[in-house]
């Protein structure tokens, strides 16, 4: 016998003043556990949001069988409690308040001791978070603690996490739920090697315990307990197979990658700015500990000009924490022996005259960039180094910004406010924002979350396409081999705070 856990049915969903779906159908039934996948802004995240409650349905019917089930076996069940407590959701941002619960955090929080005791610990937030009632609980703390592999973080405050142990505690959390219903956006992005296989022995012990799973995912990273994908395009559900007759092909058509490099050439010769540096970086025996906990041990790295190099390692390994010491953002660079740009750290430069010689970009910047600007605000931003544009627009810088967006295929974005496109896109804004001011060094820290097999390549080509036309120096972070660019030759790989051949 059947039974069903959700179904949607002819259901329309609008946004703003979009629709995102149209006459729209989807059921789940016991047993099932569903991949939907798609290309960037097909509209897997607005499906996961629509089934759990979030968008407003204009028309069909929408009907939470599983929360039908649960009123029949607790007919005392208070009228408060709804179905939004049996579901799990979650998105590919946080959320997280300050212990004061006065904010959010902020970008540079977690680098500054006093503000960043401003946190619950890893611990105390998992306690914060009570589960439906229920006579069963499976996913107790002790067990998600161990199964996610948060022991070693238990006492750490939730902004010091990298942003791989940011994902595996955000899954946690959800577990802490015991939810009917658990929807994952993009759950892998972020994570480790490693990190990426256990969650698959992961996933499978979820649906194991009866949770039904719904996760949006890149058509390459399917889980095996997975039993059926839907594949998106435009809003529409193309094709629903079993994960047996699934083949990425269902997703992915073949898009040729045509980079105007008259075009390119043009940009990165907009500022007509000359750099001519003896070292980028140089840092000799760089320690960073916070309290007890030692984050870097004894680094040292020369990066010369033109450089390209990747820069590698797990998830908390001390990546972030480096780059936070060239782009300015952590005081712990005063304490160490570090040269950027010819100068001593500390010997009188401004944060301002650092960040001006770097373009950056990283999931952090992401998850706190403010989202209430125009894209092509934001990527004018640049030029000012500020998290979004605080001054009357230049025509001319705007003309630069929308022939980056071109460059970057995302130009119809321009006067869309960033908040109101595809995750993918943003990053992409974020990304031309660093490039806009053609700085003699480029960070790109994880710059492909989340986007699609044609966007990681065509940024790839252009980042490689940048690189032949200019001197720039290039840290490319990534825990994807397939995602470094050809130009890239060097490789500093972290383990634990070290640097390991």
């Amino acid at each position: 016998m059947v039974l069903p856990v959700f179904s949607a049915d002819k259901i329309s969903v609008r946004f703003l003043n979009n629709v995102l779906f149209s006459n729209l159908n989807f059921h789940i039934t016991k047993g099932q556990s569903w991949a939907l996948t798609g290309e960037s802004g097909s509209g897997k995240s607005a499906l996961l949001q629509t089934i759990a409650g979030n968008f407003n349905i204009t028309g069909g019917e929408i009907r939470y069988h599983f929360f039908e089930d649960y009123l029949q076996q607790h007919p005392d069940n208070p009228g408060h409690f709804t179905h939004h407590q049996l579901i799990a959701l979650v998105e590919a941002k946080h959320h997280f308040k300050n212990l004061s619960n006065t904010g959010d955090f902020y970008y540079q929080q977690r680098y500054n001791s006093s503000d960043s005791e401003d946190a619950l610990t890893v611990e105390a937030y998992l306690h914060t978070i009570k589960p439906a009632p229920q006579p069963n609980i499976y996913w107790h703390f002790d067990k998600i603690i161990t199964t996610l592999k948060l022991d070693q973080l238990s006492k750490k405050e939730l902004i010091k996490l990298s942003n791989g142990e940011t994902k595996r505690l955000r899954i946690a959390a959800a577990l802490m739920k015991n939810p009917v219903l658990l929807l994952l956006d993009s759950p892998l992005t972020g994570l480790d090697v490693q990190t990426r296989q256990e969650f698959n022995a992961i996933i499978t012990e979820i649906t194991a315990s009866g949770i039904t799973v719904v996760m949006a995912t890149s058509p390459y990273e399917i889980p095996d307990s997975i039993t059926n994908v839907a594949v998106l395009k435009n809003g529409v559900i193309t094709h629903t197979v079993g994960k047996a007759d699934f083949t990425p092909q269902l997703v992915e058509q073949y898009q040729a990658d045509n980079i105007d490099k008259a075009e390119l050439s043009s940009l990165l010769h907009t500022n007509n700015s000359v750099h001519d540096y003896r070292k980028i970086i140089s840092m000799n025996k760089v320690h960073v500990k916070y309290g007890t906990n030692v984050i870097l041990n004894d680094i040292d790295w020369q990066v010369n000009p033109g450089d390209r190099w990747a820069l590698l390692g797990h998830n908390g390994a001390g990546k972030s924490t480096l780059l936070s010491l060239i782009n300015g953002d952590n005081p712990q660079a005063y304490a160490n022996d570090i040269i950027l740009f010819d100068k001593k750290r500390g010997s009188g430069e401004s944060i301002w005259d650092i960040k001006k010689k770097i373009g950056f970009v990283s999931p952090e910047l992401h998850q706190y960039f403010p989202v209430d600007n125009s894209c092509l605000q934001v990527i004018e931003s640049g030029y000012y180094d500020t998290l979004g544009l605080f001054r009357p627009g230049s025509k001319e810088k705007a003309e630069v910004a929308l022939r980056w967006m071109k460059a970057l295929e995302i130009d119809k974005y321009a006067r869309v406010l960033l908040k109101n496109i595809p995750a993918s896109a943003q990053r992409l804004c974020l990304l031309a924002r660093a490039l806009i001011k053609n700085p003699p060094l480029l960070i790109f820290d994880e710059p492909c979350q989340g986007m699609d097999s044609h966007q990681q390549q065509h940024f790839k080509n252009l980042v490689d396409t940048i690189c032949s036309l200019s001197k720039v120096t290039l840290i490319y972070v990534t825990h994807y081999q397939h995602e470094i660019p050809e130009s890239v030759d060097k490789v500093l790989k972290l383990e634990k705070g070290h640097v390991v051949n």
